[in-house]
């Protein structure tokens, strides 16, 4: 089958030429990656800029909101599911073992690391539940959840922020696309999302929210680094 002249100047056709009747060229294929590696790093950037120059307002307050919480002895708590839950395993280290020398460690619990809880909760009433069981066992009102979901429809989620607010918690999320339900909701008090259905993309500027996220709640922390250290020290006296 002959190729038209649009298919021959498009660069990413030479990834797919089977499906056009053609062959594959070494010299034509690496064009097209290389070609595939500009639209998608431009994609990044572009999807970036935009979240950020649409956002920065929220973000500040969600680093307010997560700076109130340690102010009043609180802790973090983070969920996700799949990758997601690399995030909020991600983001708790971010808190708990700060790379920059003089911040302190600060309390943040990721809700999936423990397989043996998850495992017997999901076998036992089901894995909507996985979270819930967790905030019952170790949270209170004075402390924060924070929830990964790039579509925003994650149940086991909804079910943890719902639980949230029933602790008088407070609660960010997030997320992608139009926001889902955890945009529509009302049980997340700082929602931020990501305008787009790409995955790779939403997750991408999760990585640079967060890490933006823990360098401003450092920030806002500054002055009271001292009694942050005292609180610690309390909420330890308290477990015992």
């Amino acid at each position: 089958m002959p190729q038209n002249n649009d298919q021959r100047k498009d660069p990413l056709h030479e990834l797919y030429p089977f499906l056009h009747g053609g062959k594959k060229d070494s010299v034509s294929e690496n064009t097209a990656l290389l070609e595939s590696i500009r639209q998608k790093s431009q994609h990044s950037l572009d999807i970036k800029q935009k979240f950020f120059t649409d956002n920065a307002q929220a973000l500040i307050e969600a680093a307010r909101a997560i700076a109130n919480v340690y102010q009043n002895k609180g802790r973090m708590f983070t969920m996700g599911n799949g990758g997601s839950s690399c995030d909020a395993a991600h983001f708790a280290v971010e808190f708990q073992h700060p790379v920059t020398a003089g911040r302190p460690a600060l309390p943040a619990m990721n809700l999936c690391v423990d397989t043996a809880m998850i495992s017997a909760v999901s076998n036992d009433v089901g894995v909507r539940h996985i979270f819930v069981r967790q905030l019952d066992a170790h949270a209170q009102a004075k402390d924060g959840l924070v929830g990964f979901s790039t579509s925003g429809k994650s149940e086991n989620l909804m079910e943890g922020y719902r639980k949230a607010k029933e602790l008088k918690m407070v609660t960010i999320g997030f997320t992608g696309g139009d926001g889902g339900a955890m945009k529509s909701s009302n049980l997340v008090d700082h929602c931020l999302v990501v305008k787009t259905d790409s995955i790779h993309r939403v997750q991408e500027v999760h990585v640079a929210c967060y890490h933006i996220l823990w360098d401003l709640v450092h920030t806002l922390l500054a002055d009271q680094r001292g009694r942050l250290s005292d609180n610690r020290i309390d909420n330890r006296e308290e477990m015992r």
